[in-house]
């Protein structure tokens, strides 16, 4: 068993968690080619409540399927200019929130940008992998799935 301070080991994508966004379980690509976390947003819309900058947005969390979605609101903690793969630029939002895999939590920024076209609802990119991942790419689904409340 891998004590808490050794990173978690992790095949080239897993199940993971946004607890505090509502999301129970999301099948995420654990890229080492993207520098920055991505999750699938639509109808993003922000808004300034008691003096904070917040966005509130729906997410479809299972891939290839529209039907399940799940409204999310958090603050809003910038904006950042991310390269998509095709070499598209695009401005998108950023919020911070835990995320869970493999029973470890801490918390990740994740660019808000529409994934319907990608394979994946969720990119897990190298800053939040940082000291805390290792990357097994051979295997796929290391860690348990999140249980379901």
């Amino acid at each position: 068993m891998q004590g808490e301070r050794e990173p978690l080991l992790v095949g080239w994508r897993e199940w993971g968690s946004l607890p505090v966004l509502g999301i129970q379980a999301i099948k995420v690509k654990v890229d080492t080619g993207a520098l920055t976390s991505a999750l699938h947003a639509i109808h993003v819309h922000r808004f300034t409540e008691n003096g904070r900058e917040r966005v509130r947005f729906d997410v479809h969390p299972l891939q290839r399927r529209s039907d399940v979605t799940v409204r999310c609101e958090a603050d809003l903690v910038g904006e950042r200019l991310v390269r998509s793969s095709s070499g598209h630029h695009e401005e998108r939002p950023v919020i911070r929130t835990p995320i869970l895999i493999g029973g470890r939590q801490w918390i990740i920024d994740i660019t808000l940008t529409n994934r319907d076209s990608m394979g994946f609802r969720m990119l897990l990119g190298r800053r939040a992998m940082r000291r805390r991942i290792i990357v097994d790419p051979s295997h796929a689904f290391l860690c348990a799935q999140p249980q379901r409340q």
